[in-house]
């Protein structure tokens, strides 16, 4: 996995192997879109952007375990040890037998680390892929990981290759470039910065790059299924995934909400809303409380004017304690209104410490439960708490 670092000239970014928020938005797109499948095969190239799939992996609470321990796997920087634990575990507990490499330890071993390499390295160079395009960096250079057991020949002769970023040998040439690939590229925005990180402005590139294999109907050098660029189809859509974060398991989900809120995306959205924008997610017994049939609770444009309006002190980076409260309230009230049947979910969390002395969160569910909207979020100041008239209220109704 990795980091992206800026040079302090910002002239070139390198490489450091930490997670990264690109690489985890990249992998968390898939959780949407769990797939089951019966070989590795049913799905390629591009289609795996948006989708996680476990060859042979046919049920849907098999594969969205699965899903779970690749995702901490990505996000946490899980060893692959931890990982294999856990496959041992889930497939277990499922009753998943007979698949490719379970006969045997060292088959079985093989597997887990074809599905744990496979889904931290192409997530990598996904969220790499996201990062350069992004930098606006004019040049784009091949690293071979020299570190590999089986160094794959080809692979170290593209080493230091340094070609513009529109240049199509990325389309096709981008890692990984097979099972097993570490190769990684690096961006910089001069031939000078390209040096620096080991690239060679002055190597020719092959003639016959784009020569297919007849074997795997993909360039020479390049496993099948494996001539394309990840995540190219998603870096505009990494995170357009509202409609799907309900399906994904709590933790995911508000790993996801997390990540949107940290992004300088919301901070413009607060500005000029355009659409919903998701906020926390319930715990289900909450939702079901107020009726709601969902459990991401969303901003609307006509709430983030109301909020801009009403309570400007509030930063964006305060919408990231949201979810804090949600999880952890002091005191929680359903209220409903009379004239329109609809209900509310009240949060209020108190700070130890905290000059605003908390938060206040109100959930709302719409009359048919098929929409959840946060309609107000504040700081609560110990100052007026006890004149707030809503506080006394609901804190008055529990007693």
């Amino acid at each position: 996995m990795a980091r992206i670092e800026v040079s302090p000239d910002g002239a070139s970014i390198e490489n450091a192997r930490l997670p990264f928020t690109e690489q985890i938005a990249f992998f968390r797109g898939k959780l949407g879109n769990l797939i089951p499948t019966r070989r590795w095969d049913d799905i390629q190239k591009s289609a795996h952007d948006k989708s996680f799939m476990v060859a042979g992996a046919m049920k849907a609470d098999l594969l969205a375990d699965l899903a779970q321990a690749v995702d901490r796997a990505v996000a946490d920087g899980k060893s692959i040890q931890w990982f294999r634990e856990n496959f041992f575990e889930i497939v277990a507990r499922h009753g998943w037998t007979g698949y490719t490499g379970a006969d045997t330890k060292k088959g079985r071993a093989w597997r887990t680390r074809v599905i744990y390499q496979t889904n931290l390295l192409t997530s990598y160079n996904a969220g790499r892929l996201a990062q350069l395009k992004e930098g606006g960096f004019k040049y784009w250079i091949y690293h071979h990981d020299d570190s590999v057991r089986h160094p794959r020949p080809l692979h170290q002769a593209w080493d230091g290759l340094s070609l513009p970023a529109s240049h199509d040998f990325w389309k096709t040439h981008y890692p990984p470039n097979g099972w097993g690939c570490q190769c990684y590229l690096s961006g910089a925005r001069s031939e000078r910065g390209a040096r620096r990180l080991g690239g060679d402005p002055d190597k020719p590139i092959d003639p016959e790059w784009l020569k297919t294999d007849p074997k795997t109907g993909a360039p020479v050098g390049i496993d099948k299924g494996w001539d394309y660029m990840p995540g190219a189809t998603v870096v505009d859509t990494v995170r357009a995934l509202r409609d799907k974060l309900d399906r994904l398991p709590p933790r995911p989900a508000i790993a996801v909400i997390q990540d949107w809120l940290g992004t300088e995306a919301f901070a413009a959205w607060l500005d000029n809303p355009q659409g919903n924008w998701p906020l926390v997610r319930l715990p289900d017994e909450d939702a079901g409380r107020i009726g709601a049939q969902t459990t991401v609770a969303d901003l609307s444009p006509e709430t983030a004017a109301k909020q801009k309006r009403e309570h400007p002190e509030l930063t964006p980076e305060e919408y990231l304690l949201a979810q804090r409260v949600i999880d952890g309230p002091d005191y929680k009230q359903v209220e409903k209104n009379p004239k329109t049947g609809t209900q509310s979910l009240v949060y209020i969390q108190v700070i130890d410490g905290n000059d605003s002395g908390g938060y206040v969160l109100v959930v709302k569910a719409t009359k048919s439960g098929k929409g959840l909207f946060v309609t107000s979020y504040r700081r609560l100041s110990r100052q007026e708490a006890e004149r707030d008239r809503e506080i006394q209220r609901i804190l008055r109704r529990r007693k």
